[in-house]
């Protein structure tokens, strides 16, 4: 008697990133480390250093994510940062706005924010640097034309892109080459699945955060995490190694254990029977 086919996530679990970086399939978010004073502080510093223990080669931080203290954190626990090590950081937001936010990808500010990022992460080089946002005030090619310049002085190693169309990808790449992709997506939110084929057709890192959707435990996830004795996030997070070679999931957590239950998301193998159900039990628009 034969098992069932599995479906194993791309040719290994690892990707290179901009031919460079050799990471490992699942990386670590970091937005969510608590990066005040006090006790939650030395947690999370507690927590990224166990992500490195744990083979994570991938850590997503932000500008935007404590106005830069996240890299600090980060660097406070993780430098001096281990060779295998690629942090990326984003920029093109500031403070303002409705949202506590606003666009800023003004040549001028795309500078200063990589200075900043530079000293806080404690380093000559950002290995890879994402604009978080295009700036609909700021011609493309002037916003990516400021990376490019960075880039060029070795400020930067590899530039990335953030919730961007499959037309503004290309537009973009039209200007300087693009190493990755970070777009909201998950089993049950598809919206960019024309980004993640234009990015698997060259070879671009597609990183999908907020990978595990907020309704994960229902449904036909529910039933592949009980065949499988897995959880319904490592269910979520399989099915995204599965869906391209390309996709780098970014999990999220201030919990040790919950990282080390993502982490180990990246040993289970689909059925290509389950992943056909998991397929139809998303949008229907996508499957």
């Amino acid at each position: 008697m034969t098992s069932e086919p599995t479906h194993a996530p791309g040719t290994a679990d690892t990707f290179s990133v901009g031919g460079e970086f050799r990471v490992t399939r699942i990386g670590f978010g970091a937005m969510r480390l608590h990066s005040g004073p006090g006790p939650e502080r030395k947690a999370a510093i507690a927590v990224a250093r166990r992500a490195v223990e744990l083979g994570v080669t991938l850590i997503d931080t932000a500008h935007l994510y404590g106005w830069g203290a996240n890299e600090e954190l980060l660097a406070e626990a993780l430098f001096p940062y281990p060779d295998d090590l690629l942090i990326t950081t984003k920029v093109g937001v500031t403070r303002g706005g409705p949202e506590g936010w606003a666009y800023d990808a003004r040549p001028e500010s795309l500078r200063e924010q990589v200075e900043q990022g530079l000293r806080r992460l404690r380093t000559e080089r950002i290995g890879l640097l994402q604009l978080h946002r295009l700036d609909p005030k700021v011609p493309v090619a002037e916003q990516v034309g400021a990376l490019r310049e960075l880039r060029q002085e070795g400020k930067i190693g590899h530039i990335g892109l953030s919730e961007v169309t499959a037309a503004q990808l290309a537009e973009a790449r039209r200007t300087a080459d693009i190493a990755s992709v970070q777009n909201r997506y998950n089993l049950f939110d598809r919206e960019y699945e024309p980004v993640l084929r234009a990015c698997e057709a060259v070879g671009i890192a597609f990183l999908p955060w907020r990978p595990v959707a907020a309704a994960a435990a229902s449904g036909e996830v529910s039933a592949v995490a009980a065949e499988l004795g897995a959880t319904a996030p490592q269910v979520l997070l399989a099915w995204l190694l599965a869906r391209s070679p390309v996709a780098l999931p970014i999990p999220g957590t201030a919990s040790p254990a919950h990282l080390e239950e993502n982490l180990a998301a990246a040993d289970l193998r689909l059925t290509d029977s389950q992943l056909r159900r998991l397929d139809h039990h998303g949008p229907a628009s996508s499957a």
